[in-house]
């Protein structure tokens, strides 16, 4: 692997992390391109946060390499440690310190003289929308405002990379919208943000490139348009108006799109999903053609749309189960055997 790939932000090849028997992360390649949000989306104990440990100079791999801006994790350690920043999943700031205290103090054990970490954390504190909260102690925040002085304290010094590990887990939709605007701010101040989730939307709102990681393995990556494309030209979605006519109709859309047909739990739904190898227009010309032949045998379509795949269709069909269900034996929220890479 080159160490000084030009535009990567990080690049790793048969990354490994074993605890015991258990396989943590089995040959994870990725290649993250800087000033970007890249996405790493898979179920719990798919090797998420394992992986961001070992990136962060947390955990040492146990095989393959990786560089971040160029330094080696493991021999170039404290280099890689001064250029990112990492919020995992769980609260790092004192709770019995106010929220402005959290961020004076950590600004001075960064090096800020005390009026300059007063002012930082005063701009971060206003920036995030937490000045009226300034004065409080953070174990009387609500989940949102905890996630944002987390992100708030993981940029005091700005990092050329900031991980956010599940940044939105437990947030309610409003706050999890407030901590997207947040990592949209701080990637457009140049940051390049690595981002591991389990919400297939959360990934598909702030992700241009993704990579799907399932065992421990990378089993897809691309950009959303490229990861939807791989499972399918489309989805025809058709509200008929008469429910009794959803059989007919059915038959006639498989045999019309060459298509599997599922019949939606709304009576006069139907949905078919197009064949991978048909091209966008193609997809849609099979559509118009389908509907014409509903319409010559007497069926009315009151709704039809076509529509990519979703991220949920996507993941779907690579692992056989969705983002929620953990894999069995594994929890990779922590791990016992963590060591301190040196």
């Amino acid at each position: 692997m080159s160490t000084q790939t030009s535009g990567l932000a990080i690049e790793t090849a048969g990354l490994v992390k074993t605890f015991g028997e258990t396989r943590a992360v089995d040959g994870v390649d990725l290649a993250v391109p800087t000033g970007t949000v890249y996405g790493v989306l898979g179920p719990n104990g798919a090797g998420k946060t394992t992986t961001v440990k070992m990136l962060a100079t947390l955990l040492r791999p146990d095989g393959g390499e990786a560089h971040v801006f160029g330094h080696d994790i493991v021999r170039e350690a404290d280099e890689v440690r001064g250029r990112v920043s990492l919020t995992g999943q769980y609260a790092s700031v004192d709770e019995d310190l106010t929220g402005a205290e959290n961020l004076v103090l950590l600004a001075r054990l960064l090096g800020h003289r005390k009026p300059a970490a007063r002012t930082r954390a005063a701009q971060l504190l206003e920036a995030f929308g937490l000045t009226e909260a300034a004065g409080k102690q953070v174990k009387h925040y609500s989940g949102g405002m905890r996630r944002r002085i987390d992100i708030a304290a993981s940029i005091l010094n700005t990092p050329d990379l900031l991980f956010l590990d599940e940044p939105t887990t437990g947030l309610d939709p409003r706050s999890r919208n407030q901590v997207w605007d947040i990592v949209r701010a701080v990637v457009a101040q140049g940051t390049t943000v690595l981002l591991t989730t389990q919400y297939l939307d959360e990934a598909d709102q702030l992700a241009s490139r993704i990579a799907v990681i399932d065992r421990g393995k990378v089993i897809a990556e691309g950009t959303k348009g490229e990861l939807k494309a791989s499972v399918g030209a489309g989805s025809v979605h058709l509200r008929l108006r008469d429910p009794e006519q959803r059989p007919i109709a059915a038959d006639l859309l498989r045999r019309a799109l060459d298509a599997q047909v599922q019949t939606d739990p709304d009576p006069v739904a139907l949905t078919a999903r197009l064949a991978a190898a048909a091209s966008h227009d193609t997809a849609a010309e099979h559509a118009a053609r389908a509907l014409n032949e509903l319409a010559r045998a007497g069926i009315t379509v009151d709704n039809f749309s076509l529509g990519q795949p979703s991220l949920d269709e996507v993941f779907l069909a690579l692992t056989g189960h969705d983002t929620q269900q953990p894999r069995p034996g594994r929890d990779d929220s922590h791990d016992p055997k963590d060591e301190v890479a040196a």
